[in-house]
């Protein structure tokens, strides 16, 4: 209970930093869709959706994606570290050094592609509280028993990581998904809560070149032959030209015969028009890459999403574990068998994921496996004919998975079926788009996208323009993207 009473300050930090930082770039998001909109282009999201970037609710819950990656994983730190330097280096000054050498260079790291105040406010801010948080409330250090409990505290942890290690690359959260959040109403709204609000934070720190759409203001390289190429190159890599917008992501300008590629008014490539016209795709990631100032904190991000997290989420088990079992038994086996329960907890849902796929599926069983009363078994075919190309259409089971009441299965039938290329097939994936679930929408767009049938765009705009949800017009605006449909002025 004491580590979590010390690590919460540092998450209540990194919760008002990122809320903040969200709900600016929304505010800057909004503006962008408002330039795109009035411009004449297929804004993402729409004016139906748009309205929810200006509120505060998708800017805090968006926020909890930063507070439960870098704010968990910096709280841990810092507490790693107050540890060390007390239970280690007994507090000694000159190894207090060491750790603020580590300290000092993560907030390097974190600016060294030009000043990031939203990223550098996190290791700013959360070590310092922490640390202050652990020097108030840390135990005192004796030696024998708080020693052992220390020990007895870690090892489960460590074993957990050591069982859980094999699943990391591999499609764990998606069987979390198939497998527990879409069997019950209480996982479903865990599901939705996390596809209403992942997309805000996500914007918050992509590069250029993973942003979906961009805008460039051309207005500086005249009207001649030349200069109308180099438009419509960049309209072809998804950059919308929109005259007068001062906040581009690109800038682009014509001095001395070439081409100035300028971000936030300073100059960053210099390209001839003529390198530019046959280079345009690996010249644009250059520009992504030079004036990507969050590729360290994404990468550090996806280390405490791997790290951080996790190590909360068991602090916040033990101290639930903890509050049920303080008025049964004394604090020595509350202390104890919270981390066995804890262990055993990790343990009963590595088991579940492990034995709910269904069973092993290959050619000679999947005829049986489409057939099978488990759905589980279903999903599991589905999975294979995806991944082997197999035309799902040859089996008479496809038409009724289009109606099955298990969510994962609709799901998967949609991915199986962008590898078919039978009328019928395309025609089931379009009934799909009325699903309601958004996941399985969002597969079936994914699915026309894939299957290259340009005819679909069409259907796929009106989608875009008469949906509600971010997250589907977002793998809708994708599935164009897959179809070689490029952005022109639509009115």
């Amino acid at each position: 209970m004491k580590l979590l009473k010390i690590l919460l300050p540092g998450l209540f930090v990194a919760q008002a930093i990122a809320t903040i930082q969200v709900y600016l770039s929304n505010a800057g998001l909004y503006r962008t869709i408002i330039a795109i909109g009035d411009a004449g282009y297929l804004a993402v999201p729409n004016r139906h959706a748009m309205v929810h970037l200006g509120e505060f609710g998708p800017a805090f819950f968006g926020g909890l994606f930063f507070t439960l990656t870098v704010g968990a994983g910096l709280s841990v730190l810092a507490f790693a570290a107050v540890w060390m330097w007390d239970r280690v280096f007994s507090r000694n000054r000159l190894s207090l050094g060491f750790f603020l050498i580590l300290w000092m260079g993560c907030l390097v790291s974190v600016n060294f592609k030009g000043f990031c105040p939203a990223a550098a406010s996190y290791f700013l801010f959360v070590p310092p509280v922490v640390f202050v948080a652990a020097l108030k409330w840390m135990p005192k250090q004796t030696v024998g028993k708080t020693r052992r409990d220390e020990l007895f505290h870690i090892i489960p942890l460590l074993l957990l990581a050591f069982m859980w290690e094999p699943m990391v690359g591999s499609n764990v959260f998606l069987n979390i998904r198939d497998n527990f959040l879409l069997s019950d109403s209480p996982g479903k709204w865990i599901n939705d809560f996390y596809y209403d609000y992942t997309l805000y934070p996500a914007e918050a720190f992509k590069s250029l070149n993973q942003k979906m759409i961009r805008t460039c203001n051309p207005d500086q390289i005249g009207r001649d032959p030349v200069a109308n190429l180099v438009k419509e190159k960049l309209l072809r890599h998804g950059y919308l030209p929109i005259s007068g917008y001062s906040k581009a992501d690109l800038e682009i300008s014509s001095e001395e015969d070439l081409l100035v590629f300028k971000n936030r008014g300073e100059a960053v490539l210099q390209i001839p028009p003529k390198d530019f016209l046959s280079r345009s795709g690996p010249i644009l990631k250059e520009f992504s890459l030079k004036t990507d100032r969050y590729s360290f904190f994404r990468k550090f991000v996806l280390f405490c999403l791997l790290t951080g997290s996790p190590i909360v989420l068991y602090i916040i088990l033990y101290a639930l574990f903890s509050l049920v079992l303080t008025p049964l038994m004394n604090l020595g086996r509350v202390s104890v068998t919270a981390s066995v329960l804890c262990l055993f907890t990790g343990g009963a849902l590595l088991v579940l994921l492990y034995s709910g796929g269904g069973r092993v599926v290959d050619a000679k069983n999947l005829s049986e496996a489409m057939e099978s009363e488990n759905w589980k078994d279903r999903v599991a075919a589905l999975k294979f004919i995806g991944q082997k190309g197999v035309e799902v259409s040859n089996f008479e089971a496809y038409e009724r998975m289009l109606k099955s009441p298990r969510v994962p299965e609709r799901y998967w039938l949609a991915k199986a079926m962008s590898k078919s290329r039978k009328p019928e097939t395309a025609s089931a994936l379009l009934t799909l788009l009325d699903d309601p679930h958004r996941n399985v929408v969002c597969m079936a767009f994914y699915a026309l996208g894939r299957r290259g049938n340009a005819a679909t765009a069409g259907e796929i705009i009106r989608r875009i323009e008469t949906s509600g949800d971010w997250y589907t017009q977002w793998y809708a605006y994708r599935a164009l993207r897959a179809l070689g449909w490029k952005q022109a002025k639509l009115k």
